[in-house]
């Protein structure tokens, strides 16, 4: 699958992600969640447009070509409360999303796919959504503490649970080519680079009385991507638990010949994993990126990193009600 049509312009907005910022200047193709306000015609300093942040993401995707939009939700965040309050507080019309990528299999970025489901179909007709999965997605998932226990995870809801709700599950380990080819969802990640390890500490369990087991690679993690006409692909990955660098490598290989312009979302270098943010950081300089909207669990320390190793011309951070338009 080489060939992705080239969109004329995309526009990714920030529904749901850890931080709030509506102060902080942005490039001139990001706008921030006051100033997205102000110009709907909302005081931004009024408690009526403020949203609200929580550990999670998901993003409002729109592609375009010519006068064809094609609109897909990328993850819901963690819990209904920030979902609902941030997509009412920002104006947004889930009614013209067309179809839903989940990234991988964790609460903090499904646990609001049911009320996303609903409201998009309210506001669709009533029309079925296809929705993309990995089959690996719904094994029960926990974190393996010092003491050799484990802290089970929430669920994200099942395959059954969302078809009940309007849901055409898509479950396949392949890349596809969703609406007119505009986006492309990758298959499984290779992981080719040596410091790039998954999750420590991740476990899974396939049924409800197996044994837990190690799962730090999470192979049922996924990127989108949009060709942008004259500029390249944009890639979104939404917690890059397979490695940013293993994430960006698989998109260029996935599309010999067309640059690499932009990478958002979140590039899990929080906890154990800031150890290797000097080998990600020289790394990432390797793919001549325009911009990096890094957030969600990104973390202070590669975050402060970033900013020193591209500064403001490349860096422009992630936070709820921002636009990025490329």
């Amino acid at each position: 699958m080489t060939n992705l049509a080239e969109a004329d312009r995309v526009e990714i907005h920030i529904l749901v992600d850890n931080a709030v910022d509506g102060l902080s200047s942005t490039p001139l193709n990001v706008e921030n969640e006051w100033a997205f306000a102000t110009r709907r015609g909302l005081r931004a300093s009024s408690d009526r447009c403020l949203c609200c942040g929580v550990h999670g993401l998901s993003c409002l995707v729109t592609a375009q070509r010519g006068d064809v939009r094609h609109t897909l939700l990328f993850d819901s965040g963690p819990e209904e409360y920030a979902f609902e309050r941030n997509t009412t507080r920002l104006g947004v019309d889930l009614g013209r999303v067309e179809g839903i990528v989940l990234s991988h299999g964790h609460w903090d970025h499904a646990g609001a796919m049911k009320l996303a489901l609903q409201r998009i179909r309210a506001g669709n007709g009533g029309r079925a959504v296809p929705f993309h999965v990995h089959p690996g997605m719904f094994h029960q998932r926990g974190m393996k503490l010092p003491d050799g226990s484990v802290r089970q995870m929430d669920d994200v809801p099942s395959a059954s649970d969302l078809a009940g709700l309007g849901a055409e599950i898509v479950s396949t380990t392949e890349p596809q080519r969703l609406l007119d080819g505009l986006f492309h969802v990758s298959g499984e990640i290779p992981r080719v680079t040596p410091f790039e390890r998954g999750l420590p500490g991740q476990m899974r369990r396939t049924a409800e009385d197996a044994a837990w087991e190690s799962d730090e690679l999470l192979m049922d993690e996924r990127w989108i991507a949009v060709n942008v006409k004259g500029k390249g692909l944009v890639v979104l990955s939404a917690c890059s638990h397979a490695g940013i660098v293993n994430v960006l490598s698989h998109a260029r290989a996935s599309f010999p010949g067309v640059p690499l312009h932009a990478v958002l979302g979140g590039l899990h270098l929080s906890g154990t994993n800031e150890k290797i943010i000097p080998e990600t950081i020289a790394a990432l300089k390797g793919f001549g990126l325009a911009q990096i909207g890094a957030g969600h669990c990104t973390g202070w320390r590669a975050m402060a990193a970033l900013g020193q190793a591209f500064g403001d011309e490349v860096l422009a951070p992630s936070a709820v009600g921002k636009r990025y338009w490329f």
